[in-house]
């Protein structure tokens, strides 16, 4: 029996409860959590944005240890350090056989299967795969990745979701050259890492967007070299940053209609929009033929940063020993699983990074 914060039923406030954790089975992995961070996805499944089977354990961004192995696995060892993989590859669909690894079509699969039982019986999911709001978690083989050598154990969490998610965006997706201007807009985890990640891209002027003006500080301390509170007049602040032509890149951490089609006008002709945020199906953002043609812009969604964790890791383990990447500045709260309902909360209100379950 291990703690874990369950969600009952979309909507429904998480409950802190016992659950029953079997064995690992064949091509399983038992993994010990050090860390788990609260992702705003995890809270578009709880309130219903994204789907999820319920009841489940929620938490995609992990590390910890690992405690057992099944049968048929062989790549990690017990007492290995590793890193939660919430969307493995299959390398066989259509997606995977042309290096879109992000798009595999089975990566959510494991998400519809019954992983563990609450103390009374009733079957429970892993909320994308790999359920880490609890003390420990089963989880399939291809679901874990070797940890780093030099990247400290509850750092790596971060690396799960936020890190990759933020780095491909500026490396993957947007391809941000050298000098280049880029706005990003939302400075909460993934918005932290992305300004983190233009900065190590070489970018110029860094413009960081958000509606608190407590932001500041942790943006420029990320790498934004300017800081602007959103408003009515943002894309015309941004172009009188950037002598009038608007950002080479814009990037979209909140997933709402209204900061997408901002981050598209505050765009320079010909430059590239990049959207990482998750909104809803009522998030309707809409554009006419005219300046479609007119602006030339390019507006791309980016699902998990484009990103092949595999090959992705050991890059970004070097930016860390370098000193150039800072998984610890991400990191606004240290919290246990009881603190994730009002790590949510703080979310919806805009407030501070990435809160850090610490077990």
């Amino acid at each position: 029996m291990v703690r874990a914060a369950v969600l009952p039923a979309v909507g429904s406030p998480l409950e802190l409860v016992e659950i029953d954790l079997p064995e690992p089975g064949p091509g399983q992995v038992r993994v010990k959590l050090a860390a788990a961070g609260v992702c705003h996805s995890d809270l578009s499944l709880s309130n219903g944005t994204m789907k999820v089977p319920t009841p489940c354990v929620l938490g995609h961004e992990g590390a910890g240890t690992v405690l057992a192995v099944g049968e048929g696995v062989s790549h990690i060892a017990v007492g290995d350090a590793v890193v939660l993989n919430w969307a493995p590859s299959c390398g066989s669909c259509h997606h995977c056989t042309i290096g879109e690894v992000w798009l595999c079509v089975s990566a959510l699969a494991g998400a519809a299967n019954v992983y563990a039982r609450t103390a009374d019986g009733q079957d429970l999911h892993p909320g994308l795969n790999v359920a880490a709001f609890a003390e420990e978690t089963v989880v399939a083989a291809n679901c874990v990745l070797p940890v780093p050598d030099g990247v400290p154990l509850t750092d790596a969490a971060l690396l799960g979701c936020a890190v990759l998610t933020g780095y491909g965006a500026i490396h993957h997706s947007a391809r941000v050259r050298e000098g280049e201007s880029v706005a990003v807009y939302g400075v909460g985890g993934v918005g932290l890492a992305t300004l983190q990640s233009a900065r190590i891209a070489g970018a110029g002027t860094i413009v960081a967007v958000d509606v608190s003006p407590a932001k500041e500080e942790l943006a420029r301390a990320a790498g934004a070299t300017e800081f602007v509170l959103a408003s009515d007049t943002t894309a015309k602040d941004i172009r009188k940053l950037t002598e009038g032509r608007g950002a080479d890149v814009a990037v979209e951490c909140v997933g709402r209609a209204a900061t997408i089609r901002t981050a598209w006008e505050s765009t320079r002709r010909g430059g590239r929009t990049t959207v990482v945020g998750i909104g809803g199906k009522d998030q309707q953002v809409t554009f006419n033929a005219l300046e479609l043609f007119h602006w030339g812009r390019t507006l791309a969604g980016c699902v998990y940063g484009n990103c092949d964790p595999v090959a992705d890791l050991p890059v970004l383990a070097e930016h860390i020993r370098a000193g150039r990447l800072d998984l610890s500045a991400l990191v606004t709260e240290h919290i246990g699983l009881d603190g994730i309902p009002a790590a949510f909360e703080n979310m919806i209100a805009g407030k501070g990074g990435r809160a850090l379950v610490v077990f």
